[in-house]
């Protein structure tokens, strides 16, 4: 018997009829069928003072059950009994006649059953004709005495169509790892959704896996996507715009060629350095058409090539606008007495040289920077870690500051060069034109570093382009929009006369 201690086991349940312990006492021996044998009853002995085990009703279990059986085929028959001929279950809406009652309209009643009984027990039937299964839990507890004890206590079995499943959590789904309850079984866990960039793909994961360099996980963490990729493109609102103003500027430039080759023998072109003026309107054009190299996906020879096209563009263009301002001084200091001989130095084949000797400086930066630290396309994740930001790393950051100094040197030599030249007489008046427009290209690039610093991936690109584009239309229009003005609507001014100052042209 010791070992029953702390057994559990399984019984009938166990209930309590009512009235039926006050029955019992009452039931008194039959005097005519007195034939054991032994002591004769006299019909007055007391039940309630005799030791028996029939008299306990308090452990009925088989008899609960019966009890059960025959209150629900008591409530059927009463159902039955209660059909009102023409309204019953059966064919031609008949009820069942209790005289000639036949089994099968007994188990439409009692499929039907529904009640409670006063131990508090549900008695019904489901589909299959099965009673609601309850058993009562025995536990067998050793006591100090030497005695057992048994706490009872019941189940209630629900049946349903899913097998019961003896597990304390639930599988975790794709896209979660488990995680144990601490202090619990080994079965019990959490499912803890996967951090951004991991995933897990099958059911009950213990850890969630990292995905590869160029992928994400998906909204669900349960697959490796390829990242969004991003870059300054000529299919976005910003890249069009860009790319319509450089087409635009470039066409302009050709269409102010076109009128200047037209016009080639007119006073105003003659009279300001006709040569210079054609190789400043093909750099300004080369100035629009590089900015399209900061468009679309870097690769390795657009990396290369937009920086160096640039800065060359630009010391051409600032180059000749620089050597126009040493010319306008020059030809001014001729006109005084004794001042001839500093036009020896700046004639046609100086000018040229001079833009020449400039430009190839800045070719020889840019030749020295491809060759030491070449810029090259990369991939940046460090923005967004759910998209891959390509962009072009300068690869030297003094070779590109050099390059972007020497353009700066110049253009401050050729603004303090027209702004010493800005009070000369009006038949020189292009000085003023040259020092407001490398105002204008000055203030630009001046409010392009900061700007550029601060701007990250493809934003970098577009404030590159914003600045190529707005210094070319400042030089541009500073320059040549005051000589088209005249060469188209006001041709009477396009004389020699009027150029020297010596006419009324109004």
């Amino acid at each position: 018997m010791p070992y029953l201690g702390g057994t559990l086991g399984i019984a009938i349940r166990r209930g309590e009829i009512p009235g039926l312990r006050e029955f019992m006492l009452q039931i008194r021996p039959d005097l005519n069928h007195n034939k054991t044998g032994g002591a004769i009853c006299t019909g007055q002995e007391d039940l309630e003072t005799v030791q028996t085990e029939y008299l306990d009703v308090l452990k009925l279990r088989a008899e609960y059950n019966v009890y059960k059986a025959v209150y629900a085929l008591a409530y059927a028959l009463h159902e039955l009994l209660q059909c009102e001929p023409g309204r019953g279950p059966f064919s031609g809406n008949s009820c069942g006649d209790l005289q000639r009652l036949e089994p099968w309209q007994v188990v439409y009643y009692l499929e039907k059953v529904n009640f409670t009984t006063s131990f508090g027990d549900e008695v019904s039937f489901d589909e299959n004709g099965d009673v609601l299964p309850i058993y009562d839990i025995m536990n067998w507890q050793w006591l100090p005495d030497g005695g057992i004890k048994v706490q009872n206590n019941y189940i209630l079995i629900l049946v349903s169509q899913q097998p019961p499943r003896s597990v304390c959590s639930e599988s975790c789904p794709p896209g979660t790892r488990r995680a144990r309850k601490k202090g619990e079984p080994e079965c019990c866990f959490d499912c803890i959704p996967c951090s951004e960039g991991k995933i897990s793909n099958k059911f009950d994961s213990t850890e969630c896996i990292s995905c590869p360099e160029d992928f994400w996980s998906s909204p669900q963490r349960d697959l490796c996507v390829p990242k969004k990729t991003d870059f300054l493109s000529y299919h976005e609102p910003l890249g069009i715009c860009l790319t319509a103003t450089s087409l635009l500027g470039t066409f302009i430039c050709a269409v102010v060629l076109g009128i200047f080759t037209h016009h080639r023998s007119t006073p105003m072109v003659r009279a300001n350095n006709s040569e210079l003026s054609f190789l400043l309107l093909v750099s300004l054009k080369l100035c629009f058409l590089c900015s399209l190299l900061f468009i679309g996906r870097p690769r390795l020879w657009t990396c290369q090539l937009r920086h160096a096209a640039f800065g060359i563009s630009f010391v051409l263009c600032v180059s000749c606008i620089l050597v126009k301002t040493m010319v306008v001084l020059a030809v001014f200091k001729a006109s005084k007495p004794g001042g001839g001989a500093s036009l020896k130095w700046f004639g046609a084949v100086q000018q040229r040289g001079t833009v020449l000797v400039l430009t190839s400086v800045q070719a020889a930066i840019c030749t020295a920077w491809l060759v030491s630290a070449s810029p090259v396309p990369h991939k940046n994740t460090q923005y967004h870690n759910d998209k891959i930001v390509y962009e072009c790393v300068v690869g030297s950051t003094i070779g590109f500051a050099v390059l972007l100094g020497y353009i700066g040197l110049l253009a401050l030599l050729s603004f303090l060069l027209a702004f010493l030249a800005r009070n000369l007489p009006d038949n020189f008046n292009e000085a003023k034109l040259i020092t407001f427009s490398m105002l204008i290209f000055c203030a630009v690039w001046v409010a392009f570093v900061p700007a550029y610093i601060s701007s990250p991936g493809k934003y970098a690109d577009a404030v590159e382009v914003f600045a190529i584009l707005a210094s070319s239309f400042g030089l541009f229009l500073a320059i040549f929009g005051p000589k088209c003005y005249i060469i188209l609507l006001r041709p009477e001014r396009n004389t020699k006369k009027a150029i020297m100052g010596r006419g009324t042209g109004s």
